[in-house]
């Protein structure tokens, strides 16, 4: 949302409403949200292992996160985490946003952190970490966004929606029903109005709310609780310890959001290295499509992408060796493909998530000649995925490499894992849980046999350079796609063949995947030149699917989960998942909507017939 200026300040052309204090918003956001819920004193107090979650009503200009991430940081005492969760339906722009926090040079470094991942933004659910404190921000209408936050999770409440007599959607009952709804017996709320009726229907919706001295020109504001008013968090026992099952994508994923707890982990991978399957391929593309329908599939889908790209940025920054954002393009070649494109125009995306090109336009992105236009992503591109798999591992991470899982029995307080070495020792290890991670060899343990497990197997096909194609220098996608050269080599891909786990590279897929540009780009095939078919390079891996595409992302049983099936798309979907799963065993805030983390589930789905 466009940003209007006046006297200094950042003002809402839409709700005709400044976004904080002219008196100071740095020290309103301390004097309301943050004394206004105890929290120094609260922050102090926590332990070990706890988690405190904030909500907050209107993310505006982020300052209130950055005060709170500020004050947790200083305070918090080590093992300590903070969720911070947040509804904005009008999201500043990227220059907007940078503009109004450089009001605040004291917060310079954090704003800056908060300014890189905001250009990953997607509309509805981001999940973003900065260390110990991780932001999820519901980039949606508040109406819409509440409902499908789990209950009782939040310990305190930010209430910055502008001021009610301007926003009053912000302020209905309905939203006040779900804040009760979705708090902790004892979460305490904080917000700079003292409306008469904004604090009736707090009540009425079950806080216990008085007036207090406000701040600046406000004489007075409103705080209040839920149910009894807190001095620490009710105790959680968050897991010491996991056994990761698979060294490809999805483990080392679930990995990397364990360790991010400080939850020690064992990686046990049946091959004498990680990613040494389907995440083994020279180079994966960073592929979305999204769709204007937004069922649970394209929700968690839209949720990925932006999450992907984020933690790849924090992990394994561009370098054009390991990792290129050299930009996708979505081809509208069919009919079929410009219809969906159309529905997609309908709706409000921002130009860094994705831009609706002609032609001509797509060309001049592709550097190459194109006959159709489509949808340009920015922010796609390819990265090497053995070394996406290595940089999610931290040191902290133990690796039981050529180590074969045969059984996965319960114990009295977690799992326990039996199997042997290639070298035929039999081992033993036990753990708090278990992620199960390793694609179809899952259905060889009785507690995942009955998943409805699919193998697809899919052949690249490495293409010599030719002076034509060396232009081009953004991945170009239809039924298949084409990478820009790599060291005199362009990645073709992939073929699409259920039932079949044959690894052996065939010629007649190298034809496939050639006869597959024709389509939807012959002016690049005719770049591509005649390559000779017998001599190409390519790689066969078999993937693991579900029904509807969707993968299995849960609990199965208490303490053992699973991320499953990813298919297609393991490098967008694998991290956000390892995070579903973290913040499932620690009962933490989960950073996707209810109905789509039950549309992952493997119990909810079993159970369902599904």
């Amino acid at each position: 949302m466009p940003l209007d200026w006046r006297d200094g300040l950042p003002f809402s052309r839409h709700f005709g409403d400044v976004y904080f204090s002219a008196d100071s918003g740095l020290e309103e956001t301390r004097h309301v949200f943050l004394r206004g819920n105890r929290l120094p004193e609260r922050f102090a107090a926590l332990s070990p292992d706890d988690c405190f979650t904030l909500g907050e009503t209107g993310f505006g200009t982020g300052l209130n996160f950055l005060c709170a991430r500020e004050l947790f940081e200083q305070l918090a005492p080590a093992g300590t985490t903070l969720d911070f969760l947040s509804v904005e339906k009008f999201p500043l722009t990227d220059d907007d946003l940078r503009a109004a926090l450089a009001l605040w040079p004291a917060l310079h470094t954090s704003a800056e952190q908060l300014l890189q991942v905001w250009r990953r933004r997607v509309p509805g659910w981001n999940r973003w970490s900065f260390g110990r404190v991780r932001l999820t921000l519901l980039l949606s209408d508040i109406s819409d966004a509440l409902p499908e936050v789990q209950d009782g999770i939040v310990d305190a409440w930010f209430l910055d929606g502008f001021s009610p007599a301007k926003n009053p959607e912000m302020w209905r009952p309905e939203v006040l029903s779900d804040l009760a709804r979705i708090s902790r017996k004892g979460a305490t709320l904080a917000t700079y109005t003292s409306a008469g009726w904004v604090r009736r229907g707090l009540e009425q919706a079950g806080f216990a709310v008085e007036r207090v001295p406000g701040f600046g020109r406000k004489h007075e504001m409103l705080r209040g609780s839920f149910g009894q008013t807190p001095d620490v968090l009710a105790p959680t026992r968050r897991p010491q310890n996991a056994l990761v099952i698979g060294g490809g994508i999805a483990g080392c994923a679930a990995a990397h959001a364990l360790t991010q707890r400080g939850i020690r982990v064992t990686l046990l991978e049946a091959a004498p290295q990680i990613a040494s399957a389907a995440s083994g391929n020279p180079r994966g593309i960073l592929h979305a499509r999204f769709s204007a329908g937004m069922n649970p599939l394209h929700q968690f889908v839209l949720a990925a992408y932006g999450h992907a790209l984020a933690l790849l940025d924090r992990v394994m920054p561009v370098d054009g060796k390991l990792r290129d954002e050299c930009g996708l393009l979505q081809m509208d070649f069919s009919a079929a493909e410009q219809q969906r494109i159309g529905r997609l125009a309908a709706r409000d995306w921002p130009e860094t998530l994705m831009q609706f090109v002609d032609a001509h336009q797509a060309g001049i992105h592709a550097g190459i000649t194109l006959r159709h236009g489509g949808l340009w992503f920015p922010g796609g591109g390819w990265i090497v995925p053995a070394a996406f798999c290595a940089h999610l591992l931290s040191a902290d991470v133990r690796l039981a490499l050529a180590h074969t899982v045969e059984a996965l029995t319960p114990t009295k307080d977690g799992w326990c894992a039996n199997g042997h070495t290639t070298a035929g020792q039999d081992w033993q290890m036990e753990a708090d849980l278990v992620v199960v991670a390793n694609a179809q060899a899952a259905l060889q343990l009785a507690p995942l046999s009955a998943l409805p497990l699919t193998p697809v197997r899919g052949q690249i096909s490495l293409v010599p350079a030719t002076n034509a194609s060396r232009t081009l220098r953004g991945i170009i996608c239809g039924d298949g796609y084409c990478t820009p050269a790599q060291d005199e080599l362009h990645v073709l891909g992939a073929t699409h063949a259920f039932n079949d786990e044959s690894r052996e590279v065939r010629p007649e897929d190298h034809l496939a995947n050639l006869a597959g540009i024709e389509v939807f780009a012959p002016e690049l095939r005719a770049a591509l030149g005649t390559p000779d078919i017998a001599r190409l390079a390519g790689r066969a891996s078999i993937r693991c699917s579900a029904p509807g595409a969707m993968p299995f992302v849960g609990e199965i049983r208490p303490g053992l989960y699973c991320s499953l099936a990813h298919g297609t798309r393991g490098l967008l979907t694998a991290g956000l998942a390892g995070e579903t799963l973290a913040a499932l065993a620690c009962r933490e805030l989960l950073p996707l909507p209810q109905p789509v983390i039950s549309a992952l589930s493997p119990d909810t789905r079993q159970k369902r017939g599904a």
